[in-house]
């Protein structure tokens, strides 16, 4: 079993920056893909930005230019840099990861709400 605590939420103005991390623990070999996922009132879970094992990246157009997804192998961390927020980012934002060995399980951390005001 994996556990992520995420970390770094808040209530931001329009225009101003956040940064979210996720710590990872417990049962861990490699993570093919760590990411972002957000979820708004009255709206589905939503890819924000994902890295993979190779280092690349994917954003959603939403977020792209604005948002910047990293990760620390060593310290088994992600984070998401969030600049020029608008209040359409206001949503709960879930870390994921991706595991895969001989078959691949998906983790999910708690949330951590992300508020930004107009």
């Amino acid at each position: 079993q994996v556990q992520l605590v995420e970390s770094g939420g808040g209530l931001v103005q329009a225009g101003g920056s956040l940064r979210l991390s996720c710590a990872a623990s417990g049962t861990i070999f490699s993570f093919n893909a760590m990411g972002w996922y957000r979820q708004a009132p009255g709206k589905q879970r939503e890819l924000v930005a994902r890295i993979f094992s190779s280092g690349s990246t994917s954003y959603a157009d939403s977020v792209k230019g604005r948002f910047s997804i990293s990760r620390d192998n060593a310290k088994r961390t992600v984070s998401l840099q969030m600049n020029s927020l608008k209040p359409e980012d206001t949503a709960v934002y879930y870390c994921n990861v991706l595991q895969c060995r001989a078959s691949c399980s998906n983790y999910w951390g708690q949330g951590t709400q992300v508020t930004v005001s107009s």
